[in-house]
């Protein structure tokens, strides 16, 4: 029997929400991400819910820290310029320890620019983005079918590690349609909420804040909190290749781009091209250990991005200088053609061949 359902990608991610035990959406509409609240707003009260549109994102944030400070699965999500605006809200979520899930389907910028898909908000997600010490895991699907699986281990992993966990994607990404399939979500276990503030008079009396004046406490908080990001690091990486076993060149590409690069590859290898794609799910811990694997092998990386070139600098901070790094992209909404890609992979292949 074939359980699949045809939707699009900002309404999948609603729906992979809900089936993940998400009960709070507060959210503020922005293009091209204003069909996932528009989803949440109609579904959530059929599941017991409650989606509120605040007054603007700046709220949307603070309403996010408020519902996961009592124990709730909640989640927001904006684009871009409202992400930027939700920053200083996910630093005080960082610094105090409360999991969420937050949504950027990413446009272009900088400042309102236009509607259309990119990825340069790599350095605002993968950098914490607001003030102070903190990181936040960061999960990039590249199809509809993964955006289910990921936003389930979003929520779980959020729960885990007591942390935002932020989704990103692209115009792209967020409108188009495919089928997915919501029955056999993976899940991990998570402990139970017994530092949350409770609902009732009988509930613990827990302090939640993100305030310390006392300054080696603080500096203590944020060495904890070190010890913790170095233990996702290690436990939480999820990378993908494809033809990497012999390839002499590689792609490093995540997201609406690493599709685009799978047919590039197709069309290279028909030439007797190897070349092989190395694809970051987590940007946020960075897969740097694959790259000791292959930078022997591999001649050049490849990176192609919808940016002016961000993931680059991570894949130089792998490699350490021990291999080629070359980068190709395109932004301001502009989306790379596999012939423009397939281009700059043949000149070079001829340069090494010289």
């Amino acid at each position: 029997m074939d359980n699949k359902k045809l939707m699009n990608g900002n309404e999948t991610i609603g729906e992979a929400a809900i089936r993940a035990g998400c009960r709070f959406f507060f959210g503020y509409p922005i293009t091209p991400q204003s069909e996932l609240p528009a989803y949440m707003a109609r579904r959530l009260p059929e599941v017991g819910g409650v989606f509120l549109q605040a007054e603007s994102e700046v709220s949307a944030i603070n309403m996010v820290y408020g519902a996961s400070g009592a124990g709730a699965r909640v989640m927001t999500s904006s684009s871009s310029p409202g992400i930027s605006l939700k920053q200083e809200g996910i630093s005080y979520l960082a610094g105090s320890d409360l999991p969420c899930v937050i949504v950027n389907i990413m446009r272009g910028g900088p400042g309102l620019a236009g509607i259309q898909p990119a990825q340069s908000d790599y350095f605002q997600s993968t950098r914490g983005g607001g003030h102070g010490d903190y990181r936040h895991i960061v999960l990039a699907p590249y199809n509809l079918q993964e955006i289910v699986d990921l936003t389930a281990l979003a929520f779980d992993l959020a729960d885990i590690y007591r942390m935002p966990v932020l989704i990103v994607g692209d115009g792209m990404l967020g409108q188009m349609m495919e089928p997915v399939n919501f029955e056999h979500i993976e899940r991990r276990e998570t402990p139970d909420k017994d530092w949350a503030i409770g609902s009732d008079s009988n509930s613990p009396k827990n302090i939640i804040t993100s305030l310390n004046l006392n300054t080696p406490e603080l500096e203590k908080e944020n060495l904890q909190r070190n010890e913790r990001y170095k233990k996702i690091s290690s436990k939480e990486v999820i990378v993908k290749t494809y033809k990497m076993s012999d390839a002499e060149v590689a792609i490093v590409a995540y997201g609406t781009v690493a599709r685009i690069v799978k047919n590039v590859i197709k069309e290279a290898r028909r030439k007797g091209l190897p070349l092989g794609l190395i694809r970051p799910v987590t940007l946020w811990p960075f897969p740097s250990d694959i790259f000791d694997k292959y930078c022997d092998q591999v001649k050049t990386f490849l990176t192609v991005e919808m940016s002016m070139g961000q993931m680059v600098e991570d894949v130089r901070l792998a490699l350490s200088g021990r291999s080629e790094v070359c980068f190709y992209g395109r932004t301001g909404g502009m989306v790379p053609t596999p012939a423009e890609i397939l281009d700059k992979v043949e000149e070079i292949f001829e340069v090494g061949d010289e």
